[in-house]
């Protein structure tokens, strides 16, 4: 079967005729609209089509609709094409054998208004097919894989770290090399994401370890070279992520044009920024004239508290009334961690007549308990009609889900959904649900990659979800044991952990074959982050392994230093990975106030991960976590649970969520004067019959009902 993706063309007219004759011929492959862009000594060339398929090989197809009859010059440029083709997949020595590409490589021009034809040229749809039956690719078994891989150029933008002195096959070292060099294509939902562009809103949806961030920066690239008289711009809430775009935005830029990128054109800027740094929002109000505030601004202004840019971002969008014009398109990263005002500000920012926004988001990977809105309630209504509205009526994908995961293996990723969902937590009540959150969309499940085992997704039926091979590829668990793959690990104090910790990581680094940023220590809160660590990182230091918190001993925007081990809180975790993630005090998140959050906190920071994972924390708290674990292992990492109704649902939503300073002081307050009471009584210095039986009784309702 044919995939179509439509990237950028005035051609689209020709193009779905190419389809119908493609769609006739029972090929297996891609057929790419508007990519790629050939960087050659002259400049560069837009490919109107590209067929890859192991049927033929390579099609570079030029699309006419002109009624031109010079046959030199077009052959001149399906001879500048083929050129160009064979010189970058001859940079991958894995395709040819000795000098010789083993790819062959097709150019054909359909110019239906032509009079004439030539071997090359065909005027109408009977020879355009006739010409594609006579191609043939005996050798696509070998190198068809290959040959995706250079055409997307994945391995190269991603610029694998060299692992060339590897010495045990059975190392970690050894191992995460192998896993790497397998994930080297985009799926079909990733070259869509990447490729498809609409003249609107495009919402990108995937779990933790899509490929969503390297998709946006992918499609910067790709959309800075369709449109050179535009200037693009990608926004994102961890400022560690600034280097990884511009990584792999120059790296796609040169691969595809042989130039490098022109900055002036594509601007990476954090959502916020400050009086002394670019930013989204201050960009946005310095533009119009409106006052802006930095993070201490807002905090005394509206409280230290997670939703202060949220206020800020409101207060911005309410008082423009006719915003000015920015950039010409925005895209925006970790979109779970805005609320609708930042996106209705970039919104504003963008022209009227063409208002480009792309914005990727996992739900579950929010650490401020946000959902993130149907388009129509962030962008709006007009005359009774929402203003934004996603469909793939016009065969571009508005509305792009990922499900495939490339990060995390089944085995981590289901203990991560399983602890973020608190689907084998123990339950408080006999009448509430386990459950600490749950999708509102039901559909979700199985858009995300997880299959239907048992039962079915409908209020107060039980359930049993898994994962399949084709959407948790089975060589991210492979090479490794379960035992191995995940640990949760106990202790009784710091210096037990720490101990723990730094020995692994020693082993790690003298007898695994592991780089320094392989490892990552993620702390789950900024408060005490640095107190809590420097067990940690004194022994580290007196096994002369150094160590870095990041956004401490770093500036904001550098994630990995060379020859130390990253250290980090939670919130600058996000948008990062490594092969191994340590992740301590884990027993801060097991229960408690803000539980959705707390879980939010351990499913973004174990899907971090790219092949190990270890979870440690203190006390009897850490044993929910152990227990919640070893429940999901048993059931063979499976998420078996009744699916709430819709009065547990609105319970959960209630007792889980994120509440706001005044009503953690009141809850306090609260719970001081029940303890006070309780002592006072136990100690005989007042009597229950003292206490207003009126007030025990309603107490007494209020727990028991």
């Amino acid at each position: 079967m044919i995939t179509v993706i439509n990237g950028v063309t005035s051609k689209q007219i020709l193009a779905n005729e190419v389809v119908t004759i493609l769609n006739t011929l029972n090929l297996d492959g891609y057929f790419y609209l508007g990519y790629p862009v050939l960087g050659g000594i002259d400049g560069k060339i837009k490919v109107d089509a590209l067929l890859v398929c192991k049927q033929y090989g390579v099609v570079l197809f030029d699309l006419d609709m002109s009624c031109g009859e010079d046959i030199e010059n077009k052959i001149t440029l399906l001879d500048e094409l083929y050129n160009n083709m064979e010189a970058r997949l001859k940079r991958y020595s894995y395709l040819s054998n000795r000098r010789k590409l083993q790819v062959p490589i097709h150019v054909v021009s359909y110019a239906p208004r032509y009079r004439l034809s030539d071997e090359d040229i065909c005027i109408s749809l009977e020879e355009l097919k006739q010409y594609l039956e006579c191609l043939n690719w005996e050798q696509h078994e070998n190198y068809y894989e290959k040959l995706l891989e250079a055409i997307q150029m994945i391995s190269k933008i991603k610029k694998r770290g060299n692992r060339a002195n590897l010495l045990k096959d059975t190392s970690k070292g050894s191992k995460l090399k192998e896993i790497e060099n397998q994930i080297s294509c985009l799926d079909k939902y990733q070259s869509k994401a990447v490729i498809e562009t609409v003249e609107g809103v495009q919402r990108i949806r995937g779990l933790a370890g899509s490929g969503k961030t390297i998709v946006l920066a992918l499609k910067v690239a790709y959309l800075y070279t369709m449109y050179e008289d535009k200037v693009i711009a990608i926004t994102f809430n961890s400022r560690a992520l600034k280097g990884q775009f511009i990584q792999l935005i120059t790296n796609f830029i040169i691969e595809n044009t042989n130039e490098e990128p022109d900055w002036d054109r594509i601007k990476i800027i954090h959502a916020w920024g400050s009086k002394n740094s670019e930013g989204m929002y201050f960009n946005f109000c310095k533009a119009n004239n409106i006052i802006c505030y930095d993070y201490m601004d807002a905090c005394r202004k509206y409280g230290r508290s997670a939703d202060a840019f949220d206020k800020v971002c409101q207060e911005a969008v309410e008082m423009v009334v006719s915003p000015k014009t920015l950039y010409d398109m925005i895209l925006v990263d970790e979109a779970q961690d805005f609320s609708k005002y930042f996106l209705q500000m970039c919104y504003m920012s963008l022209p009227k007549e063409s208002r480009m926004l792309v914005y990727a988001y996992d739900e579950l990977q929010s650490l401020d308990n946000k959902n993130v809105d149907s388009p129509e309630e962030i962008f709006g209504y007009h005359n009774g009609k929402p203003n934004v509205v996603l469909d793939n009526s016009n065969g571009k994908s508005e509305d792009i889900v990922l499900s495939k995961c490339y990060r995390n293996s089944r085995p981590v990723l289901i203990t991560a959904h399983s602890l973020g969902f608190g689907i084998y937590r123990e339950k408080e009540t006999r009448e509430q649900t386990p459950l600490v959150q749950l999708f509102e969309d039901k559909k979700l499940w199985e858009d995300i990659g997880y299959t239907i085992k048992d039962g079915v997704i409908e209020d107060g039926k039980t359930v049993t979800l898994y994962r399949t091979e084709e959407t948790s590829p089975g060589f991210l668990e492979n090479h490794s044991s379960i035992e191995d793959l995940i640990q949760f690990r106990k202790f009784d104090n710091i210096i037990q952990e720490a101990n723990w910790i730094v020995e692994d990581i020693e082993n790690n680094l003298k007898n695994e074959e592991l780089k320094y940023q392989d490892i990552m220590i993620i702390h789950p809160d900024p408060k005490v982050t640095k107190s809590y660590v420097s067990q940690i990182r004194i022994m580290l230091m007196d096994k002369k392994i150094k160590s870095h918190i990041v956004g401490v001993q770093t500036t904001p925007d550098d994630f990995f230093q060379e020859e130390s081990i990253a250290i980090t809180q939670i919130y600058r975790a996000k948008g990062n990975e490594a092969a191994v993630v340590y992740l301590i005090n884990a027993d801060l998140c097991a229960k408690g106030i803000n539980l959705s959050r707390k879980r939010n906190i351990l499913f973004t920071a174990i899907t971090r991960s790219k092949a190990w994972v270890r979870v440690s924390g203190l006390g009897n708290d850490m044993d929910i976590l152990i227990n919640e674990y070893k429940r999901v292992k048993e059931n063979h990492f499976q998420l078996q649970f009744d699916y709430p109704n819709e009065v547990q649902r609105k319970n959960m939503r209630i007792i889980h969520r994120d509440m706001t300073q005044n009503e953690l002081r009141e809850i306090k307050k609260s719970n001081y004067s029940l303890e006070d009471i309780a002592s006072k009584i136990q100690k005989g210095e007042i009597r229950k019959e003292d206490l207003d039986m009126s007030v025990l009784n309603t107490l007494k309702d209020v727990l028991f009902r």
